[in-house]
């Protein structure tokens, strides 16, 4: 059975910019009221985007290192909307490192943002959601299902967040679903050039890059579908099959 999504209350962490704001544009335009979650870039375009579609959209800034701003952070959401059904953990770092010569500060961000941090917003989140229930739904990527050696505190945090939604899924149904999405080369780096853009999305089947609104449709759908939990969906065009 569809869930209709109208009407519910959204929050979208890092949703001021790329791929977290593609999400919370494409809720919007399902119908969901929504708190936006930014840290260092504003999220005014992200705002104004759900609020000329006719949804209530309001804003946060936090540090999602900081597990008391979290708290903060959900804090506002009971203030402004008395509840929450979807939650969409997509705010994430994207650092560098070498297992030989990485420090333990630098280990230790990585997880802290993209694993600890999405690990108390789903304690946050089935809190708020009580009875009700609800969605959650966890942004990983590639390098939690293959490994880079170029990225490995990545790789092990956004690894460690797909068994963070298995163990959720089995944890918190019937009432909370909890799915996660991997998403491939959907949004082309700054530090990229156009050469090796194309390069990385003619090895995919597909031979083609996707992009942030892919991604978003895939949170939609399975927002919408109450018979999937425990679900690690790519969306890679492929990608991950070479």
């Amino acid at each position: 059975m569809n869930v209709e999504l109208k009407g519910k209350v959204a929050l979208v962490t890092g949703a001021a910019r790329r791929v977290g704001q593609a999400i919370a544009v494409e809720l919007g335009r399902a119908g969901c009221d929504m708190l936006v979650h930014y840290n260092g870039t504003a999220a005014d375009q992200t705002l104004g985007e759900l609020r000329e579609m006719g949804v209530r959209a309001e804003s946060f800034k936090a540090d999602m290192s900081d597990p008391d701003a979290i708290r903060a952070l959900f804090d506002e959401v009971e203030k402004q909307f008395g509840r929450l059904d979807i939650l969409v953990n997509s705010a994430a770092i994207f650092d560098r490192g070498d297992l030989r010569t990485l420090s333990l500060d630098d280990w230790q961000r990585s997880l802290d943002v993209n694993l600890t941090a999405p690990f108390l917003c789903t304690q946050h989140a089935v809190r708020l959601m009580g009875e009700a229930g609800g969605a959650i739904v966890n942004i990983s990527d590639l390098g939690g299902l293959l490994g880079s050696v170029e990225y490995p505190q990545h790789s092990v945090s956004k690894a460690a967040l797909l068994m963070l939604t298995r163990l959720g899924a089995r944890t918190f149904g019937p009432q909370v679903r909890v799915n996660a999405i991997v998403p491939g080369n959907v949004m082309q780096p700054p530090d990229m050039d156009d050469v090796t853009w194309a390069k990385l999305a003619r090895r995919t089947p597909l031979k083609r890059p996707g992009s942030g609104e892919d991604v978003g449709r895939a949170v939609v759908y399975l927002c919408r579908e109450d018979f999937l939990t425990g679900v690690v969906l790519t969306v890679d065009a492929g990608e991950y099959l070479i």
